[in-house]
Formats: structure tokens, C-alpha cells, sequence
């Protein structure tokens, strides 16, 4: 952690106290809290032998069934280089299967197998378990209108014109 986040921690006494004009940033909040987030949920996936891109290819696989690696990059926001050291990983361990288009034999549909669902049930619980963590200072009311309101917001900054 770098000198300009640690003195945000709580109970540094000896960090300057963070101006409220930067406190009350919405942006700098948001991006404080999305580092906080993105350390807390790599470390819990890390421990779960898990990383934040196979739960993103696996739950888009049980959700919206099979696809190509072009259709998981567009689902996912993977970009399609990733991808395939992604589904490497995946079908490394039997949590992904990779069969023929029969359209198209240049390209594999890749498919979610029964081990890859039965993992993903115990990610949804860790996942479900670090939220709680991250979260735990709301409310469950205040929880839903959060994760609402963020959601209005990227729906609102990644439309397409």
C-alpha cells in the first residue's frame, strides 16, 4: 500500500488527516474502494484456487450456455487474447469443455461441465462471503440500493450513443 492510501487507513495517528474536499469525491471514493474490493476478492478467489476472470467465464457459461471465445470476450469483457489463456486454465482442470463448430471448424464452442458447475456453486459462496466482508458496514437494505445505484450509474456511462 503506498503512502497516499495509508493515510486513508483508520487509526494511523500519525498520517495527516485526508481534506474532506477529497473525501467527499465521489470518484476518488469509488476508486479507493475499487482497489479495496479488487484486493479483498483476488485474495479470497486466490485462496478458493480461483481468479475473478474464471468465475466471470464460468457464470457466463451456466447463465447464457455455450459460446465461442469471441462470444465469452464480448460477454465477459475479456479481451479475446486473455480469453484463451483463461479457458487454458478452465479446461486444465475439467471446468470447461472445448468441442468443434460444426458451423465452423476453425472455432471451438466451449461448454460449462459438471465439475466447472459444481465449482462455481462454491465461488458463488465465497464470493457471497466476501461481499459480506466488504459490504459489512450496510445494511441488507442498504445493500440492495447500493449495488442499485452503482448499477444505474455504469448502465448510465456505458451506453452506446
Amino acid at each position: 500500500m503506498g503512502r497516499a492510501e495509508a493515510a486513508d487507513e483508520p487509526g494511523d495517528s500519525t498520517a495527516p488527516a485526508t481534506p474532506d474536499r477529497l473525501r467527499r469525491r465521489a470518484s476518488r471514493l469509488l476508486s479507493q474502494l475499487t482497489t479495496r474490493s479488487d484486493r479483498l476478492i483476488n485474495d479470497g478467489l486466490s485462496r478458493a484456487d480461483a481468479r475473478k476472470w474464471h468465475y466471470a467465464v464460468l457464470a457466463s457459461l451456466q447463465d447464457h450456455g455455450p459460446g465461442s471465445q469471441a462470444t465469452l470476450s464480448g460477454r465477459t469483457g475479456i479481451h479475446r487474447s486473455d480469453m484463451v489463456g483463461v479457458l487454458n486454465e478452465l479446461a486444465e482442470r475439467h471446468l470447461v469443455e472445448r468441442t468443434p463448430d460444426p458451423d465452423d471448424q476453425r472455432r471451438n464452442i466451449i461448454t460449462i461441465s459438471t465439475r466447472g458447475r459444481d465449482h462455481l456453486i462454491r465461488l458463488d459462496q465465497v464470493l457471497d462471503d466476501l461481499h459480506d466482508e466488504l459490504l459489512a458496514p450496510l445494511s441488507p437494505a442498504e445493500r440492495d440500493q447500493f449495488v442499485q445505484l452503482l448499477t444505474r450509474l455504469l448502465d448510465h456511462h456505458t451506453r452506446t450513443p
